[in-house]
């Protein structure tokens, strides 16, 4: 039985299992995901990736493995940023991947960057594998977050960093709301315009919403094996950073 709120939001329907809707959303809005994700961010989106690639760089990551990494922004801003080995962006929708590899082949980096088809929940690389493992934007998206959390933990290795980015909704007036007015009405009609998909964002908000945050979540993430769990807030709130560590 799903614990946390955001895992019982789905974008279709009541039957189909949740990652296999999300599979399909994806795909369905990949050519317009770019550009909306920007508009509808205010651009901020930018800042909070490279809020995140500061601070893993202490920790000089060589090979990163990118959950959720849709069309491999954080991937190709870590790749500039960090010079790693090795980032592996891992995804459930081919669709979303195939625009990040024509991105990644335009910014040089296809020796560095590869894309791979995963399913978040059933990760198939050996245990300690990664030196980092990163998420932005796509943990609330899971049938089942805490199995999708303690997959990250095993494939990081000891010593290994983890990093989260996610959409969060703020806490405190005015912004409270302000942010669900913009959340609630702007979100789901800018996306049905552009993106021609009703669904992917009326379920954006809700998931965001109903997603486990602040210390809920980094009692979660402790749970799961990972030390030292912080959360920073950035933008009045609308979007956490929640990092930790393997021992």
């Amino acid at each position: 039985m799903a614990k946390y709120g955001s895992e019982n939001i789905l974008p279709y329907n009541e039957t189909e299992q949740k990652g296999k809707q999300v599979q399909r959303m994806f795909d369905s809005i990949a050519g317009a995901y770019d550009q909306l994700n920007h508009t509808l961010s205010l651009g901020f989106d930018k800042g909070w990736r490279k809020k995140g690639i500061n601070w893993l760089k202490p920790y000089n990551p060589q090979t990163i493995l990118d959950i959720a990494t849709g069309t491999g922004d954080l991937a190709i801003a870590m790749c500039k940023a960090l010079n790693p080995a090795l980032i592996i962006g891992a995804d459930i929708s081919e669709g979303m991947m195939q625009i990040g590899q024509q991105k990644v082949d335009a910014a040089g980096y296809s020796k560095q960057i590869r894309f791979e088809v995963q399913d978040s929940l059933a990760l198939t690389y050996a245990d300690h594998s990664f030196d980092a493992v990163t998420a932005a934007f796509g943990i609330r998206n899971y049938e089942d977050i805490a199995q999708g959390l303690s997959e990250m933990y095993r494939v990081l290795k000891p010593g290994g960093h983890m990093m989260i980015l996610e959409l969060t909704t703020p806490e405190y007036f005015p912004m409270k709301q302000l942010y669900r007015i913009y959340s609630q009405t702007v979100i789901p009609t800018i996306g049905r315009l552009y993106a021609k998909e009703k669904n992917a964002y009326s379920y954006l908000p809700a998931s965001i919403r109903e997603f486990p945050q602040g210390k809920t979540m980094t009692e979660l993430l402790a749970r799961q094996g990972f030390k030292e769990t912080q959360v920073q807030t950035f933008t009045f709130g609308v979007c956490s950073m929640y990092t930790g560590t393997k021992e």
